[in-house]
């Protein structure tokens, strides 16, 4: 998850359900079967309205982004399963450990502002997906021998 978007956002925008699956696949840019199949599979649980219509949350989001981050590259969805619920179990110690040292800080009155949080530490950084278009050696020796110059665009 990304923590610095669920700093800003409530517990209750996070996991309040706003959009529909067609709206949530055309955001991530899959089908949605492939929605439908990590519900089956329980990596995702959207929420439903009273006519059964899936709905997606920001924190569903995130999830989704981190499974095809981690399907793209090469890790099946049992695996997914695995490192999510690793993730889980990360967070909820994180927790615990937060709640001790703040009341250690509280105790001993410790000034905590130069604590603070560096970043997100997630196990697997979810980047935006880029485009990148990559020359092949022939067509550079091509273009040298025709004394253009090649932009590195």
């Amino acid at each position: 998850m990304d923590e610095t978007k669920s700093k800003k956002m409530s517990d209750d925008e996070l996991h309040r359900p706003k959009y529909s699956i067609g709206v949530v696949a055309n955001m991530l840019g899959i089908h949605p079967q492939t929605l439908r199949m990590y519900e089956r599979e329980g990596l995702i649980k959207p929420q439903r309205t009273a006519r059964q219509t899936r709905m997606y949350s920001e924190y569903d989001l995130e999830k989704l982004r981190s499974i095809i981050s981690l399907t793209e590259i090469g890790v099946n969805l049992a695996g997914v399963e695995i490192i999510l619920r690793m993730r889980n179990q990360i967070e909820e110690e994180r927790g615990r450990f937060r709640r001790v040292l703040t009341e250690i800080w509280e105790r001993y009155r410790i000034d905590v502002k130069h604590w603070e949080e560096e970043g997100p530490t997630d196990l697997i950084p979810i980047r935006e997906r880029k485009v990148v278009r990559i020359k092949k050696e022939e067509d550079e020796d091509e273009e040298e021998d025709k004394g253009e110059t090649i932009d590195s665009d």
